[in-house]
């Protein structure tokens, strides 16, 4: 593992390259750019001169989570770009909690777009990929070409935040379930087999509290291992990137949530006249399928699909769908 400082002095890890050697449906090899000193990774697969899609991740996950959308947009002639924010899967790990916030992640994205001149892209975004992504399309309009939304939300004063998404919250700060165990006694990979539906609570639980360790498949074990991989070694400080995303929500934490930004936007948006497709997760307890009609209502011209089986990280357990409903859009 190696260590540096941001251009302002704030310290970094570094994930090894051993960890991600080897993962399964991830073939691909690392790109980066530099931000503020630190460096950011991203998946840039398929043709250079094929139509553009930038894939947004959100917590706690990394571009993996987005892999199968990657292998079936690639095989249909498309130039995949998957980023890892800062904090998270093959980007540095900045382990000071106060470096990070919405605003500061929005830049960084703006960055990487910029960086690498993207344009006409698509924009796939879900959980914090939403805010984040959503914001580079209301700045830069001119950039993007098409937007399709995946149980996300933007905030605005009138939002009504699902008690799920409050006990989320209140679960990340210090004395909370995942404040108080992560990682020492539970690892981010454990939790996704519990939110891909993987495993079941009870044996989640079991991890927490030190008990027997659920047997997983092979096949699943080495997903838990792809989600584990980006925090190796990285003890509780290297974990900030996941920590401070939920403590952002701007019902909590109004500044660090960019919270005004995010209703400027959401307004924006709301003039969107190019084409926009949600992909809606239905079995999701806090985006739930009502939140996402609703938002799709807005737009007169959006189409949305409902995967009624699908719970939050639907591009993990039903990219191959994501990726084919898609096509059939962008072919109309």
């Amino acid at each position: 593992m190696e260590r540096g400082t941001t251009d302002d002095g704030v310290p970094f890890a570094r994930s090894p390259d051993a960890a991600f050697a080897g993962l399964p449906d991830y073939p691909w090899g690392p790109s980066y750019v530099t931000f503020e000193g630190l460096r950011m990774h991203c998946v840039d697969a398929g043709p250079a001169d094929g139509p553009v899609a930038l894939l947004l991740h959100g917590m706690p996950t990394w571009s993996y989570l987005n892999r199968r959308i990657i292998a079936g947009l690639v095989a249909a002639g498309w130039r995949c770009v998957a980023p890892d924010h800062i904090g998270f899967g093959r980007s540095d790990k900045v382990t000071d909690d106060g470096w990070y916030s919405i605003a500061r992640h929005t830049r960084a994205m703006a960055h990487l777009i910029a960086e690498l001149n993207l344009k006409d892209v698509t924009l796939f975004c879900q959980d914090w990929g939403g805010p984040i992504g959503l914001a580079q399309a209301a700045e830069t309009p001119e950039r993007f070409a098409r937007l399709v939304i995946m149980n996300t939300w933007l905030h605005t004063p009138e939002y009504d935040y699902a008690q799920p998404l409050r006990r989320w919250n209140e679960g990340w700060k210090p004395d909370g379930l995942f404040g108080a165990n992560v990682p020492d006694r539970m690892s981010i990979g454990w939790f996704m087999m519990l939110a891909t539906r993987r495993i079941e609570r009870p044996h989640f639980f079991a991890v927490v509290q030190g008990q027997e360790t659920p047997e997983l498949s092979a096949a699943d074990a080495e997903v838990r291992r792809a989600y584990d991989a980006p925090f190796a070694g990285l003890g509780y400080a290297g974990h900030a990137g996941p920590r401070r995303f939920p403590l952002s929500l701007p019902f909590d934490n109004p500044a660090g949530g960019a919270a005004e930004a995010q209703t400027r936007h959401f307004r924006t948006l709301l003039d969107w006249k190019k084409p926009i497709h949600f992909i809606w997760g239905g079995a999701d307890d806090v985006f739930t399928t009502d939140r996402g009609q609703a938002w799709a209502a807005r737009y007169p011209h959006a189409t949305f699909d409902l995967l009624p089986d699908a719970a939050h990280f639907l591009q993990d357990t039903h990219g191959d769908r994501i990726a084919e409903l898609f096509l059939a859009h962008a072919a109309t």
